[in-house]
């Protein structure tokens, strides 16, 4: 049997809302959510949650636009991107948090889940993780360029499980001097990694965009789940 996939609805105090839910072929595994770029639950990252299934995991995605609009996908054009920076503007952090909240529930629910759970975060998501992550949410987080964790180190003592950072070397949204000065702030703390790989662009592991390094894009993933074998 091959990967399953679904959507899934999930009650919330402000209504039902989905999520695209990755089963793998052996029905159990760990956990992760998954977390969304600014561009909704899109094929690239449905994509991302199969691949996560197909290494042995139970992945859950849930849908962090749907009080815009419920399963909302964008492509990279300029079109896509106008809309997608609405939407980002239009979130509400804390009720994404929230949600991200009721999907590791939902995820908890699932009688495949055989172990702990982890986050993972692109882009915008990204910076959800690591919130996820100070919020005592997961067992292991990971992110992904994530734009905005420099604005937001004040949630930096709150980092008490793994954290792996990737960024690229070259990234036109989150400059060098910013991953620096997340370093500085996490120099000594022991949970948390960071990587940057070099020649690098901002969404450096999708496919679906100009930006795609594929050399970057596979240590990366390669690196991931070493770190979720070693610390999920």
């Amino acid at each position: 049997m091959s990967v399953t996939t679904q959507w899934i609805e999930i009650d919330s105090a402000d209504g039902k809302f989905g999520a695209y839910l990755a089963i793998p072929h052996t029905q159990k595994g760990p956990g992760i959510v998954l977390i969304q770029e600014i561009f909704g639950v899109n094929e690239h990252i449905r994509s991302v949650a199969e691949q996560y299934a197909a290494d042995g995991y139970l992945v859950v995605v849930p849908d962090l636009f749907w009080r815009s609009g419920a399963r909302i996908e964008l492509t990279y054009d300029e079109a896509g991107w106008k809309r997608a920076v609405e939407l980002m503007n239009a979130t509400d952090i804390t009720k994404a948090q929230d949600d991200i909240k009721l999907a590791i529930a939902a995820l908890k629910d699932q009688p495949g889940l055989d172990g702990g759970v982890a986050s993972i975060g692109y882009c915008f998501g990204g910076l959800l993780s690591y919130l996820t992550a100070a919020n005592g949410l997961v067992d292991v987080a990971i992110t992904y360029y994530g734009g905005g964790i420099q604005d937001q180190l004040d949630r930096a003592d709150e980092i008490t499980v793994p954290l792996l950072m990737h960024f690229g070397e070259e990234d036109s949204h989150i400059p060098l001097e910013a991953v620096e000065k997340i370093a500085e702030r996490f120099e000594n703390n022991d949970f948390v990694e960071i990587v940057i790989y070099p020649q690098a662009e901002h969404g450096f592991n999708c496919s679906h965009r100009d930006s795609y390094n594929q050399r970057a894009a596979a240590e990366a993933h390669g690196n991931t789940l070493i770190f979720l074998g070693q610390e999920l």
